[in-house]
């Protein structure tokens, strides 16, 4: 009896000629080390190929189909910001970096004075040309395909380094502006280090605007919380119509470090969220909460793995999603326990609602322990709204509307009360009731 393997999906005829010509043009004046990064990156990539639902990790998402058309990931075409882009901004104190399909937009500013020896800016101009040692350092990369497709095309993204001792009081907002009527392949690339004792509060918002032809966006982060630091990160993505998100984020944990993260996508068409963490050192604390809302036929998958390597760390999570028309969803949790990461709390929960006869959603809890003294557990719920509080609601004078629209906030609030940022709930606040209202 024979065994098929099955072959990596082909990769568009014309990526890897762009690449070389990326190396030789835009890259060309980049250190050896990073060339070289690029290359194996590439080399892995190809070799890998495109994941496919026969992927376990990809079961229930059609990356492939992503991937097929004339995009490109050469375009340097100069886009100008919406003129609502202020609105796009949560905090009026905040640091703001702006990007504009991958690149640091050139009226981007920092609206307040840095404490010395912070760093908030360009990977490439305030990193890669000014730092490059750091980025020497922690510039690494998962290893799945996609991420090593990042590696090899990112062309910026956002630089943010917390030296020991400092905590930043002012909250970065990095905001993705997606526009044109380009097929592309947009690759932005952060790298995030809060050192021992500091503390960072960073907004994402990835959204679009003007897109009048399909893209791709395929970012990567890197975020490591060093001995005792407190790093938050919310990352929002929304209205991203004709665009395909995809978003892998990594973050390494060090002795008594907290990190605290929100995913929240409203309305995206086509969205994939990987998140990882490594809690590397004793008496870590992690929390990550998502919510997310999807019509017609959207499609999210939020894929989570937390790795407990050391004893007494702690990690937290809950994600919800409210689904209609005929979207899908899916969520796999994943909680991996060593042997030394002995006095484990580890908790997952996965709730969800159908407001149509047509959306689905697949969850997946996973556990994998080997430590004999730990707290630990999952669950996944998933079903429609509840019909005798919505009777109740609506026998205290409430139309059905109103009702609904009342309890599905309800359900969402849990997600948004985890935010440790006044400004970000009632902004989040805003935005999903308008959603429901619709």
């Amino acid at each position: 009896m024979s065994t098929t393997i099955d072959k990596p999906v082909s990769l568009p005829a014309h990526l890897e000629g762009e690449f070389q010509d990326l190396l030789s043009k835009a890259f060309f004046s980049e250190p050896d080390w990073l060339k070289e990064k690029r290359g194996k990156a590439f080399d892995s990539f190809c070799e890998a190929g495109i994941p496919t639902r026969k992927n376990e990790e990809y079961k229930y998402t059609d990356v492939k189909k992503v991937f097929t058309g004339n995009f490109t990931a050469i375009h340097n075409k100069p886009f100008a910001l919406p003129s609502d882009a202020e609105k796009l901004f949560i905090e009026k104190d905040s640091i703001k970096l702006v990007f504009v399909n991958g690149r640091l937009y050139k009226n981007s500013s920092q609206s307040v004075k840095l404490p010395k020896g912070v760093v908030v800016g360009s990977l490439v101009t305030d990193g890669l040309l000014q730092h490059a040692d750091i980025l020497k350092k922690y510039l690494t990369g998962k290893s799945d395909a996609l991420s090593q497709l990042n590696t090899a095309l990112w062309t910026d993204g956002a630089f943010i380094y917390v030296p020991e001792n400092i905590e930043l009081k002012n909250v970065i907002e990095i905001v993705h502006v997606c526009t044109g009527d380009q097929e592309i392949l947009i690759s932005p690339r952060h790298l995030i280090i809060a050192e021992k004792n500091s503390s960072v509060s960073i907004i994402e918002n990835t959204t679009c605007s003007a897109l009048n032809s399909r893209i791709i966006v395929n970012s990567y982060a890197d975020i490591f919380a060093g001995e005792n630091s407190k790093t938050q990160f919310y990352r929002l993505q929304h209205g991203c119509r004709n665009a395909s998100v995809i978003s892998s984020t990594h973050v390494t944990q060090s002795k008594n470090s907290l990190f605290d993260t929100n995913t929240i996508t409203l309305e995206n068409e086509w969205t994939r969220n990987d998140l990882s963490i490594s809690l590397n050192g004793e008496s870590c604390e992690s929390h990550l909460n998502g919510l997310f809302i999807t019509n017609e036929n959207d499609h999210i998958d939020n894929h989570t793995s937390v790795q407990h390597n050391k004893p007494n760390c702690q990690s937290n999570q809950l994600y919800k999603g409210i689904l209609d028309g005929r979207s899908t969803g899916v969520f796999n949790g994943k909680i991996f326990v060593e042997r030394d990461a002995q006095k484990t709390n580890a908790y997952q929960s996965s709730k969800n609602i159908l407001m149509s006869d047509h959306a689905n959603i697949n969850t997946k809890p996973q556990l994998e322990i080997y430590a004999d003294d730990v707290k630990c557990s999952h669950g996944s719920t998933t079903g429609q709204l509840n019909e005798e509080a919505l009777f109740y609601l609506r026998s205290r004078g409430l139309g059905v509307d109103s009702a609904r629209n009342l309890l599905l906030y309800a359900f969402a609030n849990d997600v948004l009360n985890t935010i440790r940022m006044e400004s970000l709930q009632n902004y989040l606040a805003a935005l999903i009731n308008k959603i429901l209202e619709k």
